[in-house]
């Protein structure tokens, strides 16, 4: 429950970011993982593709990097077609 709460929140957060830019697609998102997150990034893959499936996000590539902060997922970057 957790993770869906987690990637419906992300997936919001992109489609905000892409109706207000008058994006027809999102092509790619940089995230950050906490270091001490309990989603790694294969978790984290895998959780995207079933969360961003039907969505504008649907398809775009993903990037994953650790990031400084030790808890949480954080939305760096979208790459967005217009």
């Amino acid at each position: 429950m957790h993770d869906r709460s987690i990637m419906d929140s992300l997936i919001r957060k992109i489609e905000a970011l892409a109706r207000e830019n008058g994006a027809l697609k999102v092509t790619l998102i940089r995230v950050e993982l906490g270091t001490m997150a309990h989603m790694d990034e294969r978790h984290f893959l895998e959780h995207w593709e079933e969360s961003s499936r039907g969505t504008i996000a649907d398809g775009a590539g993903v990037e994953v990097r650790a990031s400084a902060q030790p808890f949480g997922v954080f939305l760096v970057d979208v790459e967005l077609e217009r």
